[in-house]
């Protein structure tokens, strides 16, 4: 997925097969990664802490992985 920290608003969007998404945290200490993450979270309805991010701690493109419940 592509991240947009610093973004007006959050919002997550499909465009072209590509997952996109919007916060408004900014990226600094992890505050934007841990925003997708909850964000991902409300939208697939399941604890964020089943979400692990695999990849793009510190990159745009990000890429988690949702862990058996």
């Amino acid at each position: 997925m592509r991240v947009t920290p610093g973004a007006r608003g959050e919002e997550i969007a499909v465009v072209d097969g590509r997952v996109l998404v919007k916060v408004r945290a900014r990226p600094e200490g992890g505050k934007a990664t841990e925003a997708v993450r909850n964000l991902l979270a409300e939208a697939l309805d399941l604890p964020a802490s089943r979400l692990e991010l695999l990849r793009g701690a510190t990159s745009r493109e990000k890429l988690f992985r949702v862990r058996p419940g």
